[in-house]
């Protein structure tokens, strides 16, 4: 089968590792089944592989990507739940054991994937192959923020900082469809504008001084937002990270988060049952995942260059050489 693998990591040169070729069929362990994927969403997390970074060298090479949609063994259109761990009090991401497909286990870049068979998730007829693939990274880690962890009722306000990204564009979306006023920030005049198209109610410069201070912010960028996320914040605010792809030690500012009682909540990914909900939700509100761009896996280097690059707005969405 074509498949896309991490063969050799390279944190300066992260795509020197990329590999697209045949590989062999997946192993289906007891218990398991495959799917044959018909797309597959790109994010930070491939690149991060590449990099090194979560992925052991005894690994390699891997299938790289956590996200798919595609068909069952039985014929069913399924999306992929791609947290391979055992439930905690009934969630599967607070497993210390647990990883994301494409860390101990080949990833969806390939015509198959084989997955536990509890991980499928039945995909809504109104949504596309390339729209629910987006779903189970990037739009399920933007859900279980908001919906949550953030602790708000409609009509609160939220900022979300760094938009562009794939978890950013789905925090204003699905924000907006929640009811919630969003605001954003972008370094970008472009994404500024196109994420007032996707439901900001408001955009922003980063590190701008706000008309009011939020009741909560949604943080993916790290240090290069963290000080403004705590300034921005009303007195009992919180803050929901989930990423902190400009670097992961920013200064606390301790002082500030005592004196008026903020909360930092961190959050990764979400369950089966929430991705389920996830899709439910979009099927309801009409909301879809924002794709930049559909490419050919044959053709997955091109998109894997454009997301380095930063040259992205959405999702970047892979169509399996399976058919999609």
């Amino acid at each position: 089968m074509f498949a896309v693998t991490c063969t050799r990591t390279d944190s300066d040169n992260p795509l020197a590792g990329l590999t697209l070729g045949e590989r062999p069929e997946p192993k289906v362990p007891d218990g398991w089944t495959t799917v044959t994927v018909k797309a597959a969403a790109l994010n930070h997390h491939d690149l991060w592989t590449l990099k090194g970074v979560g992925i052991r060298q005894d690994r390699l090479p891997i299938v790289l990507g956590c996200d798919a949609a595609g068909v069952d063994e039985e014929g069913n259109e399924v999306i992929v739940h791609s947290v391979i761990g055992t439930p905690v009090n009934g969630d599967e991401t607070l497993d210390p054991r647990r990883s994301l497909l494409s860390e101990k286990y080949d990833g969806t870049f390939a015509d198959k994937v084989a997955v536990p068979r509890g991980n499928l998730v039945p995909k809504p007829g109104a949504l596309s192959f390339e729209e629910a693939a987006c779903l189970p990274t990037a739009w399920l880690t933007a859900y279980r923020m908001l919906f949550d962890k953030a602790g708000l009722e409609p009509g609160s306000t939220v900022l979300v900082q760094g938009a562009g990204g794939g978890v950013a564009t789905a925090l204003i979306a699905l924000g907006r469809a929640g009811g919630y006023r969003v605001w954003a920030t972008s370094r970008s005049e472009d994404k500024r504008a196109r994420a007032l198209d996707v439901g900001a109610d408001q955009v922003f410069p980063p590190g701008a001084r706000l008309p009011e201070r939020v009741d909560a912010v949604m943080e993916t960028v790290g240090e290069a937002t963290w000080d403004h996320s705590l300034k921005s914040l009303r007195p009992g605010g919180r803050i929901v990270v989930s990423g902190a792809t400009s670097g992961a030690v920013p200064p606390a500012d301790l002082n500030r988060v005592f004196f008026l009682q903020l909360s930092v909540v961190g959050t990764t990914m979400g369950t089966r049952d929430q991705l389920g909900r996830l899709a439910t939700f979009l099927e309801q509100t009409g909301v879809r995942p924002i794709v930049d761009r559909t490419v050919p896996l044959t053709r997955a280097d091109e998109g894997f260059a454009a997301l380095h690059q930063g040259d992205v707005f959405g999702k970047i969405v892979f169509t399996g050489s399976a058919g999609g």
